[in-house]
């Protein structure tokens, strides 16, 4: 049994601020590289890759929609072909960065506001994975399991990597429950790393009515930008090797 960990990283603005990333890299296996247009830069792109290279971490791209200061997390109404090219733009940018720095592009998560949307939008989706597709590489298509991304992605033939959340909750429907509600995060330690096991182990979560939803569970997101990022993926790591569950990048 494996479970690949993946976590959003530089997404800061300015002189980089590491925040985070630097101690995170050492407990995760994939990053998830914002590409400028809900945070970061160039420059912050850059030294990203080189410390994702320098821990072994597969290389991501983060594409979001253009909202600097909603920082990704607010709704737009854009059409499958701007969303396909404004994806297109941001992982060819990210791509030559990796490539430039000796690496290679591994996988495509969306994210804030993009990637729920595209859970559900199908023609959303369709127009991400085609953007997917047109890069080329044979990348990874990263989205939340059972949703609308994961099956446009395997109609469009992508590989395609079914994406839980160890501190979110999940309502009856499989999706998760919006910030902002009452159980959308699980702030414990404990019990976030409780529900992790769950569903890599019973591929299942119970949702807060008590009800077990079905889920795959190819790799779990750990949020880099909590007061208790670091010990919160520490604690996942170290409770994935107690249990016999092998932590890696996700391949086929």
């Amino acid at each position: 049994m494996t479970i690949d960990i993946n976590c959003d990283m530089g997404e800061g603005f300015g002189p980089w601020p590491m925040g985070n990333d630097a101690a995170l890299m050492q407990h995760i296996t994939s990053a998830n590289i914002a590409c400028g247009f809900h945070a970061g830069d160039a420059v912050i792109m850059h030294k990203t890759v080189r410390l994702a290279l320098e821990h072994g971490v597969a290389i991501g791209a983060h594409p979001a929609y253009p909202d600097l200061q909603g920082f990704g997390r607010r709704n737009m109404q854009l059409s499958p072909d701007e969303v396909y090219a404004m994806v297109l733009y941001q992982i060819g940018a990210l791509r030559a960065i990796a490539e430039a720095a000796g690496g290679k592009l591994h996988h495509v998560k969306p994210h804030g506001a993009l990637y729920n949307a595209a859970a559900k939008d199908r023609a959303l989706a369709d127009a991400i994975a085609r953007a997917v597709r047109a890069a080329g590489g044979n990348l990874l298509l990263y989205g939340l399991s059972g949703s609308a991304l994961i099956e446009a992605g395997r109609a469009a033939g992508l590989r395609t990597c079914s994406e839980v959340f160890a501190d979110r909750g999940y309502q009856s429907d499989g999706s998760l429950i919006p910030r902002g509600q009452a159980g959308a995060l699980i702030e414990n330690t404990e019990k976030a790393v409780e529900q992790a096991l769950e569903m890599v182990r019973n591929q299942r979560v119970r949702s807060p009515g008590g009800q077990w939803v079905p889920l795959q569970a190819n790799t779990i997101c750990v949020h880099g930008d909590g007061p208790h990022a670091v010990e919160f993926a520490r604690a996942l790591y170290g409770a994935f090797e107690r249990e016999g569950v092998k932590v890696l990048s996700f391949e086929f």
